[in-house]
């Protein structure tokens, strides 16, 4: 397995370790002693899927209270998948990692608690799985803009991207109430 560090400390690229031959492949998606070597010590509490078509975008979400580490995954087709700092007095508040997650590649991101995250689709249709350290909390849960200029992603779409109605009425980050978001914990 691959740990790649990013630019925002604790969001991690992994690449996991695929084993195959002419009759298919294998890989472990989760095994809690190499991934705590990694520094992923959190408690998976959930799994969740989705399937959406090319320019669907989800997110950005994060719930606070009761905040949610994502480990996530493209089981089948392409998106790009974005993690944003939200944590009150972060060095790297309002900064985002966006990588491109493929069935293809079986590359994973590491989101930790405390960052809003999302993705567009970039295939035909996409697959997208995700292990939780919390359970999904409607009444704790944010949506920020997707396109908010002061976080300014570089979202790889032409045009509008289709979205659900509470993230095309999203709110910008900064107006957000401070308390609503989390704290940085060093």
């Amino acid at each position: 397995m691959k740990i790649t560090e990013t630019d925002i400390p604790g969001v991690l690229i992994i690449d996991p370790d695929v084993h195959g031959d002419k009759r298919g492949w294998f890989m472990e998606t989760w095994q809690q002693k190499r991934y705590e070597e990694a520094g992923i010590v959190d408690t998976f509490v959930q799994d969740n899927m989705a399937m959406s078509c090319h320019g669907i975008l989800r997110g950005l979400h994060l719930q606070h209270p009761h905040a949610q580490g994502k480990l996530v995954q493209v089981i089948m087709g392409e998106v790009f998948d974005v993690a944003v700092d939200v944590r009150r007095d972060s060095p790297y508040f309002g900064q985002w990692v966006g990588v491109i997650l493929s069935g293809d590649t079986r590359r994973q991101l590491w989101v930790p608690a405390g960052f809003a995250h999302g993705y567009v689709v970039t295939s035909n249709q996409a697959i997208f799985s995700y292990k939780c350290t919390e359970l999904y909390n409607p009444q704790t849960e944010l949506s920020i803009r997707w396109d908010d200029e002061d976080i300014g992603i570089d979202w790889p779409i032409v045009g509008k991207p289709s979205l659900s109605d509470k993230d095309a009425e999203a709110p910008a980050l900064k107006d957000i109430a401070e308390d609503r978001l989390p704290e940085y914990q060093p």
